[in-house]
């Protein structure tokens, strides 16, 4: 009876799933380039935001 309140694990990983993903990207951008393409989009909003109702009149 022992035998029955036995816990089972599942196979090898104990539920975690792992992927190995050989996709390779057309378009490889290094990380330093997102990071300052992302801060250029940033400061353009800021001074859209300062100097736009000058400018577009809106």
């Amino acid at each position: 009876m022992a035998e029955d309140k036995k816990v089972r694990l599942p196979a090898s990983y104990g539920g975690i799933m792992q992927y190995y993903d050989e996709y390779k990207s057309k378009i490889d951008i290094p990380p330093h380039v997102v990071i300052i393409i992302t801060i250029a989009v940033v400061i353009f909003v800021v001074l859209l935001h300062m100097f736009g109702p000058r400018i577009f009149g809106f």
